[in-house]
C-alpha cells in the first residue's frame, strides 16, 4: 500500500491544484465515487488505470506521474527543497507567465491578484489604476 499512498498525495495534489472537490473529480471518472476518491487520496484504494488516466486527463497532470506512481517507480512525489509536492501539469503559454509574475510580486500585490482572480474587489483596483493614471496626468506624482 506505499504505492498506493504515493498516488494518493498525487491525485489529492492533482485535483487540488485543478480546483476540484472529490465530488466534481469523481463525477469526470467513470465507475467512482467521491468516496473512493477520498479512499484512494488516503492510500487506502487502489484506482484500476483506466480511472488513474481519467483523473489525469480531468486534473491536467501527466497520465505517467499517476500509472508510475501506481506502478511505485515515480520520483514526481518526492519532496523538493521548498517542502511542496511536485505534480505536473499542462499549462498555457499565459498561465505559466501569471506564475511568474505572481512569484515575482510583492506580498500586496499577490494579495490584490488572488481577490482579482476570485471576482472580489475589482472595482477597487479599477479605481486605484484609474487614480494612478489621473496623476500620471496630471503630474501629481
Amino acid at each position: 500500500m506505499a504505492n498506493a499512498k504515493k498516488v494518493g498525495n498525487l491525485i489529492k495534489n492533482a485535483r487540488t491544484g485543478a480546483g476540484m472537490t472529490q465530488e466534481q473529480l469523481a463525477r469526470k471518472v467513470r465507475n467512482c465515487s467521491a468516496a473512493d476518491i477520498s479512499r484512494a487520496e488516503r492510500g487506502e484504494k487502489e484506482l484500476t488505470a483506466d480511472q488513474l488516466k481519467q483523473i489525469a486527463k480531468a486534473t491536467g497532470v501527466t497520465q505517467k506521474s499517476l500509472l508510475d506512481a501506481a506502478k511505485g517507480s515515480v520520483a514526481s512525489s518526492s519532496k523538493p527543497a521548498s517542502g511542496a509536492l511536485t505534480v505536473s501539469m499542462r499549462v498555457t503559454a499565459t498561465e505559466k507567465k501569471l506564475v511568474e509574475l505572481y512569484r515575482a510580486a510583492d506580498t500586496q500585490s499577490k494579495k490584490n491578484a488572488l481577490k482579482l482572480l476570485k471576482g472580489e474587489g475589482a472595482s477597487a483596483l479599477a479605481e486605484d489604476l484609474f487614480t494612478s493614471v489621473m496623476d500620471s496626468i496630471t503630474g501629481k506624482k
